[in-house]
């Protein structure tokens, strides 16, 4: 059974990191919700401007720290089981939020998780 991974970020750019997770999560069976600030499609997925509201495993993000803190609480209150902070996410301030809550987070990339075989 294919669990939810919601990409936050998500961008119709085909040379963005997001966009090709979209698909390489797709190309792994992996169920995804796309988000970002414009609606759009990559491949078959839509791009939606909705917060998602069905039960989410994993967040993988794809926008920096600056713009993180309008999505902590929703991020939270989605009770995803990881985070997962692609390069350039990183972010301390959310890591101490996360810290109080039982959600696993890690500084990894989903691109090399997904070819590893550890994703």
């Amino acid at each position: 059974m294919s669990k939810i991974t919601l990409v936050l970020g998500a961008s119709e750019n085909p040379s963005r990191y997001s966009h090709l997770a979209v698909l390489k999560l797709v190309r792994y069976a992996h169920e995804v919700v796309a988000y970002g600030t414009r609606e759009g499609q990559i491949g078959n997925i839509s791009i939606t401007k909705s917060w998602p509201t069905q039960d989410v495993d994993t967040v993988t993000l794809y926008i920096g720290p600056e713009r993180q803190e309008e999505y902590y609480s929703a991020i939270i209150a989605l009770h995803p089981r990881r985070i997962i902070f692609n390069p350039g996410t990183e972010n301390p301030a959310f890591y101490k939020l996360l810290e109080k809550t039982e959600i696993e987070f890690e500084e990894a990339c989903t691109l090399v998780m997904l070819g590893a075989g550890t994703y």
